[in-house]
């Protein structure tokens, strides 16, 4: 069982991979959260553990697996609210081949410690669901000496059961990373534009009673701060959902356009949602993914859509029109054009207002607000 302790003193992250090298532990592979972003800075930048990017939590487990069936001794690291979507392949899969994994999950939301409205209900009941899954755990030490010996324990466990084994990281326990500058050797000529001149375009271009849906991160506190109205809906958390809740509600209310503002990151951890999209095809839905290839939020760790031709992806799923756009007023004009279901990738450059504010509107407050908006006769 997870126990409270007093905010632990900060462990330095070439310390923490010092542990994991030292033990042969590789590869880490998983989501990342701002929680771990110096370990992860550092892994990416070439330090001597591998780090291995994974869209989703779920899949992040099989992979260890795999690794670890393949003769790797696999660290899967994940944000606590990732748990859901890693529930299945830890009871289903490590659970049934009886393959251990070691796990990494950060505690957001911890009682007592602050945080958004989306981490609450997870960071109550992390250690319970660690324990209704069988999960033995413990926080993660900050103490080096500590944490090898704790490591070295937690795969003992791992050998002697063949089930899973988490370190609980909590808040403060790594330093907080600087989020990695953007590339610009011409001064910016030539760049992408800002998410926040792309969504002005979008919502210049909308009509009142279109629906914006937003996806988690930067994007929703961007469009909350700068163009807040109650046909928009910001989705805080469910990293990847927002799609499949503009799909639902362009099903629900067909004589609302929806255009849905997702992210690389959100978009690749639910790709099945494009296929679902792509089959029911409703006319009212326009799709814009929103590429910095990156976790901005988190600390700007790499995602893979570099390596992903999302419009390729777009189209073999059954969007009736996908293509990119490159700047505001191309973007803008897509959505304006729209007559059937409709992708935009939509290159953009990390960064963001440093003072951004967090949407002052309650979840469950624009949900409503946005139910209400809905259920009026207005129609365009």
């Amino acid at each position: 069982m997870t126990t409270l302790v007093d905010a632990p003193a900060v462990l330095e992250a070439d310390a923490f991979l010092d542990v994991l090298a030292a033990r042969g532990l590789g590869p880490v592979v998983g989501v990342p959260c701002s929680f771990l972003a110096p370990a992860i800075r550092r892994m990416e930048d070439g330090a001597d553990v591998e780090y291995l990017a994974a869209a989703n939590e779920g899949e992040a487990v099989a992979i260890a697996v795999g690794a670890r069936l393949g003769g790797r001794r696999p660290v899967v690291v994940m944000q606590n609210s990732g748990l859901g979507n890693a529930v299945n392949p830890l009871t289903s899969l490590a659970s049934t081949l009886e393959v251990p994994v070691l796990l990494l999950v950060t505690w957001r939301g911890e009682p007592g410690f602050p945080d958004e409205p989306q981490h609450r209900l997870m960071g109550e009941i992390t250690p319970d669901l660690l324990d209704a899954m069988g999960v033995r755990h413990e926080i993660l030490p900050s103490d080096p000496v500590v944490l090898g010996e704790r490591v070295d324990d937690a795969l003992r466990h791992l050998d002697a059961t063949g089930r899973p084994f988490a370190f609980v990281v909590r808040k403060g326990t790594f330093e907080k990373a600087v989020p990695r500058p953007p590339a610009d050797d011409d001064g910016g000529a030539g760049r992408p534009p800002l998410r926040a001149e792309v969504l002005g375009a979008v919502v210049d271009a909308v009509g009142p009673e279109t629906v914006l849906v937003a996806t988690t991160g930067y994007t929703a506190r961007e469009l909350a701060a700068g163009w807040d109205r109650p046909e928009n809906l910001y989705v805080v958390g469910s990293m990847g959902c927002a799609s499949s809740v503009a799909l639902g509600l362009a099903t629900a209310a067909p004589d609302r356009r929806v255009v849905v503002l997702d992210g690389d990151g959100a978009a690749l951890m639910r790709l099945e949602a494009l296929a679902t999209i792509g089959a029911v095809q409703p006319p009212n839905l326009v799709h814009l993914v929103l590429d910095n290839g990156s976790y901005e939020s988190t600390g700007g760790q790499r995602t893979s859509s570099a390596h992903v031709d999302l419009v390729g992806v777009a189209r073999a799923c059954g969007y009736g029109d996908a293509r990119s756009a490159t700047t505001p007023s191309a973007v803008a004009e897509a959505v304006r054009g729209a007559t059937g279901t409709t992708f935009v990738h939509v290159p953009v450059s990390p960064g963001t207002d440093p003072d951004l504010p967090r949407p002052s509107i309650q979840p469950p407050d624009a949900a409503r607000r946005l139910a209400a908006a809905l259920a009026s006769e207005v129609r365009p």
